[in-house]
């Protein structure tokens, strides 16, 4: 039986993480009192005894956490955006290609993709690999999200008895420019810069829905061809195409809340195309994805204990 440390279980990743892996048999969970979850000792013990260490922290404790490790045999599988860009650390999305698949297998050191940046570079990567997309191609790209995505403050807004009116309505946010998954989106994409992006939140705990707009004169090819990339790299039980995810004309973006699997669709019509993911913000957009990967490591199916 592996041995498995969720560093900031207290947070929404980290409980998710828990509690699919809780009724688990092939996995121990280690677990610190609340006195001593911040304790840099208490942490580094953790991690030096844990077959396996998911990081569900901010980056500069994420980052802490590693240093800690430092020695040990532990396999981190980090949640943060502190480290998915780095070369030296795998990309936990193996349904992009068979060199990410392989990469994960072989590393003790693997990023979690970004929730935002996992459906927008669900959609992009196969049209740049496939060369229907160029890379210098500039792109806009919109996602609307649940509450559950800004943490402990943000679900307490939106679940308090006296919220501001003003939370009913959808806010976009990340007026800036400046998201923090911007980096990771070029860079896992190979795009040359980043996309106009424009997150929404709105009033529903989890569930996300990515939209890539492309005019037909920035693709070389078909919509048809689009379909039959998508069709041949998704496929599984995890990330699968599909024809239509629609409902009377509608996407949910509460449509997979729960679920810990992406559904990949192409709408719009020859001359203007939507590229869409409806996925999870807490499923295969953290914690499923995180999962995921440490059933990798383990050998196990990729699906084991995750929520299709």
């Amino acid at each position: 039986m592996k041995k498995v440390f969720i560093d900031g279980s207290a947070g929404t990743t980290g409980l998710r993480i828990y509690e699919r892996l809780s009724a688990r048999d092939d996995v121990e969970i280690l677990t610190l009192s609340d006195e001593k979850r911040k304790d840099p000792s208490a942490r580094k013990e953790m991690l030096y005894q844990a077959d396996i260490a998911f990081l569900c922290l901010p980056d500069d404790a994420a980052r802490e956490a590693v240093a800690l490790a430092e020695g040990s045999d532990v396999v981190i599988i980090d949640a943060s955006t502190a480290h998915r860009t780095l070369p030296d650390w795998a990309y936990g999305f193996p349904e992009l290609s068979k060199t990410h698949e392989e990469k994960i297998l072989s590393s003790k050191r693997i990023a979690v993709p970004g929730c935002h940046a996992s459906g927008f570079i669900a959609l992009v990567y196969p049209l740049v690999e496939a060369g229907i997309l160029p890379k210098e191609t500039l792109l806009s790209c919109h996602s609307i999200t649940g509450y559950s995505g800004g943490g402990k403050k943000m679900i307490a807004d939106y679940e308090s008895e006296d919220r501001s009116a003003l939370l009913g309505a959808p806010r976009q946010y990340g007026l800036t420019q400046q998201h923090k998954h911007l980096k990771e989106m070029k860079a896992i994409t190979g795009i040359e810069n980043p996309p106009c992006f424009s997150p929404i939140v709105s009033d529903f705990y989890s569930g996300m829905t990515v939209t890539v707009p492309l005019f037909r004169s920035q693709i070389k090819g078909s919509v048809d061809e689009i379909k039959a990339v998508y069709k041949a790299k998704y496929a599984s039980e995890l990330v699968a195409y599909v024809e239509s995810a629609d409902e009377s004309g509608f996407i949910s973006g509460a449509a997979l809340s729960g679920k810990d699997s992406m559904k990949i669709t192409v709408a719009g019509n020859e001359e203007r195309i939507l590229l869409i993911a409806c996925y999870d913000n807490l499923g295969k957009g953290a914690s499923g994805a995180a999962i995921e990967c440490m059933n990798m490591v383990l050998g196990a199916e990729k699906t084991k204990g995750l929520v299709l």
